[in-house]
């Protein structure tokens, strides 16, 4: 019988960096080195022989990376914080981000998975782009000539194209912590464990409406007509928040579907996209809506 298992890695170079520091000089001296902390990305392409990297570089011993902290409304992600932890330890100042990481794989996926190598695979159905577009995310992107900040909604260029430099690691993720409600919904093949067809986040705050949009495009978008919308409606809201209008939801939806470019694909077609977008809109509104409502 055939053997089906995955061909070695053959001459794929391994290298583990102790501090920061020896990470971005390993990154500056091997610019080839693909990044692997969870390894839930990468080992996928490895084992399925899509991708054969000549060096490997191991991020899961270095401490600076597995923290987090907040500071004046932002929290810091370093690059190794897991889904988990998100789930586990910031779910009260990331709401959006928790909800989404709560949606990604099964546990097992959960515990080694991490937001930052979700984000360095610049996939446009990535969970935890939609959440941190909607939040106005900033990723801090290092190298040893220095460090600096990219919006997320700025981070991915096209499908499993980034801004990163080749000699650059993502460092740590910046969110802003949640001041109102915040949703996120997306729609796969099937109820567990699955890729988005679509998926779309929404941040509520006084004199802010953000959005983001998953797998609707060549990368994740926001819906800036339809956050105008939603902030002219929401004047004064906030002092009594009430349900909306089922016109001004409608409406919304229509708006975040009409900012969006999907394609046709095995998972779903352009126009059941948008269809669902619309709807994922509506539903996100509406408990939104609600949670303000119940504060």
């Amino acid at each position: 019988m055939e053997s089906t298992a995955p061909a070695p890695v053959v001459g794929t170079e391994f290298l583990r960096p102790a501090t920061l520091r020896e990470a971005l000089e390993a990154k500056a001296q091997h610019p080839e080195a693909v990044p692997i902390a969870g390894g839930t990305d990468v080992m996928v392409e490895v084992n399925f022989g899509r991708a054969r990297p000549p060096a490997l570089l191991d991020l899961t011993g270095i401490a600076e990376c597995d923290e987090w902290s907040a500071d004046s409304g932002v929290v810091r992600l370093g690059a190794g914080v897991s889904y988990a932890r998100v789930i586990t330890e910031l779910a009260d100042r990331l709401p959006g981000l928790a909800t989404a990481s709560r949606t990604v794989g099964s546990p097992q996926i959960r515990n080694r998975g991490t937001i930052a190598g979700n984000l360095g695979s610049a996939s446009p159905a990535g969970d935890s782009f939609p959440p941190l577009v909607a939040s106005d995310a900033s990723v801090e992107l290092s190298s040893v000539r220095g460090a600096r900040r990219v919006r997320a909604a700025e981070f991915c260029t096209g499908p499993k194209q980034s801004v990163l430099a080749v000699d650059e690691l993502i460092t740590a993720i910046h969110v802003p912590e949640a001041t109102g409600p915040q949703q996120f919904s997306k729609v796969g093949p099937r109820n567990a464990m699955v890729i988005a067809v679509c998926s779309f986040a929404l941040s509520l705050s006084p004199g802010r409406v953000g959005t983001g949009i998953g797998s609707a495009g060549p990368a994740p978008l926001t819906a800036p007509e339809a956050e105008a919308f939603l902030a002219s409606e929401l004047d004064g809201w906030w002092e009594s928040p009430t349900p909306l209008a089922d016109s001004v939801v409608r409406r919304f939806g229509e708006l975040v579907a009409e900012a969006t470019a999907p394609i046709d694909d095995v998972r779903g077609s352009a126009r059941y996209r948008r269809h669902a977008l619309a709807v994922l809109a509506r539903r996100t509104l509406a408990w939104a809506c609600a949670e303000g409502v119940a504060r």
